[in-house]
């Protein structure tokens, strides 16, 4: 059996950005402007430029390789399989991770529109209340999550016409044009770049697409064109949408760093417009993290079913609501750890395992080129070779500005799936394990 070749282009493309939440660029963006030092569109405008190179290499390997992918796949084919092995290790932390970031997002928010209720009661309400629906085997249908993303996309064009007035009537018609939200006074270059690794959170789900491959009409044309699309486009929402955030609140000072944007919109349109801002937000965060937790919950029974962790405890089903409850109460469990982390590390978690798959598909394109595959041969030294190597270099260097402790427990991790690798090969004689991430 094959899945059925439906999508087309555009249902390809409006499925990367509701993944991606269009919102979330004004959830985290008190966490960036302090980390960029108030120069947050130049963050972008650089995490941008990182995303764009992968997306040419994601473009490159879903034409070689036209089948449900991910960076595990791309590695595993063109490297070697014990590379995409811990390649796919390391994603995993991105899917283990993704559910408590969204949750701590939320709870920030919340917390900022009713400070008497401590932050805490909002993180376990949104853990109980998702793991509880999940458990149950209640999933959101697809044209919803189209819907809501449609309902951001409206809210934050509000938030950002809203920006613009406040700015014209503040400074003149000459306010809105302004080089300072890329080139603060004062601001090093490497605070931008600084900044640029936790905005790279934002664009996360770009390269999700590639699991559609399977059911997508004439994919190895339709996929990169979506990619690249993606890509560019959500590129413009978040420069342009930090652009005039970033004018509208000059700085970093914010009363809570983790809720800033709630600040602005009080600011620029009043009490009204702040109230259908958080509900809009408080309620795409918690759709998000509901699909986030179920997704890694299926993960980790699709890794328990094969024998890739222990069955006993990640392969099971309940006999009822037929759902990976052991799997869904683990994440929620972890979510936990949101009561003792801030936005800031939180995201670089989920950004440490995103730029180590990114910068493997960039090295799969490279290792293709060098291994003398005809259609990569064909793109000459430039696509091949120089594109991908120059976006490889940006994905490590935004990692290597990720938050230290969020680079300790990657590299713990990373170890860790060595360690376990070499336990399940027999000391790396034998084939490692085939860790499976398509639909």
């Amino acid at each position: 059996m094959q899945l059925d070749r439906r999508l087309g282009l555009w249902s390809v493309v409006l499925f990367g950005l509701a993944y991606m939440a269009p919102m979330i660029v004004l959830g985290t963006f008190g966490t960036l402007a302090t980390a960029s030092r108030g120069t947050t569109a130049m963050s972008y405008l650089v995490a941008a430029a990182a995303i764009f190179l992968t997306a040419l290499s994601y473009c490159v390997m879903s034409r070689v390789h036209p089948v449900a992918g991910s960076a595990y796949s791309y590695a595993r084919r063109a490297i070697s399989p014990g590379i995409g092995f811990l390649v796919g290790w390391a994603v995993l932390l991105d899917y283990i991770f993704l559910p408590m970031v969204i949750w701590l997002i939320g709870a920030a928010y919340l917390t900022s529109a009713f400070p008497g209720v401590p932050g805490w009661v909002w993180i376990v309400g949104f853990i109980v209340l998702t793991s509880a629906i999940n458990v149950a085997g209640i999933a959101c249908a697809n044209r919803v999550n189209i819907v809501l993303m449609l309902v951001q996309l409206a809210v934050l064009a509000a938030f950002l016409g809203l920006a613009a007035r406040y700015v014209l009537l503040l400074t003149g018609p000459g306010g809105l044009l302004s080089v300072t939200p890329f080139f603060a006074p004062g601001v090093p270059f490497s605070a931008s770049v600084a900044g640029a690794a936790i905005a790279a959170y934002s664009f996360l789900g770009f390269d999700a697409v590639t699991t559609l491959t399977e059911e997508t009409r004439d994919a190895r044309r339709t996929m990169p064109k979506a990619i690249l699309i993606i890509a560019l486009g959500s590129g413009l929402i978040f420069v342009l949408s930090t652009y005039l955030t970033q004018l509208a609140h000059p700085g970093a000072a914010f009363a809570s760093t983790d809720a800033a944007a709630a600040e602005i919109a009080r600011a620029i349109g009043g009490d009204l417009f702040v109230t259908l801002f958080l509900a809009t937000l408080v309620v795409a965060q918690f759709t998000s993290g509901l699909a986030a937790q179920a997704s890694v919950g299926r993960l980790l029974y699709a890794m328990g079913r094969d024998r890739i962790l222990p069955p006993a405890v990640f392969g099971r089903l309940h006999p009822r609501w037929l759902t990976p409850v052991p799997n869904l109460l683990l994440v929620g469990g972890i979510g936990l750890a949101a009561l003792a982390m801030d936005v800031a590390t939180s995201t670089s978690f989920i950004n440490f395992g995103a730029f180590l798959g990114f910068t493997a598909v960039n090295l799969s394109v490279i290792a293709l080129y060098l291994k003398g595959d005809r259609r990569i041969r064909t793109l000459g030294a430039l696509a091949g070779v120089a594109v991908p190597a120059l976006g490889a270099v940006c994905d490590v260097v935004l990692l290597w500005h990720l938050d230290r402790h969020a680079r300790m427990l990657g590299l713990a991790w990373l170890a860790l799936g060595v360690v376990y690798l070499g336990c399940r090969t027999g000391g790396f004689r034998r084939a490692p394990p085939d860790m499976e991430f398509a639909e």
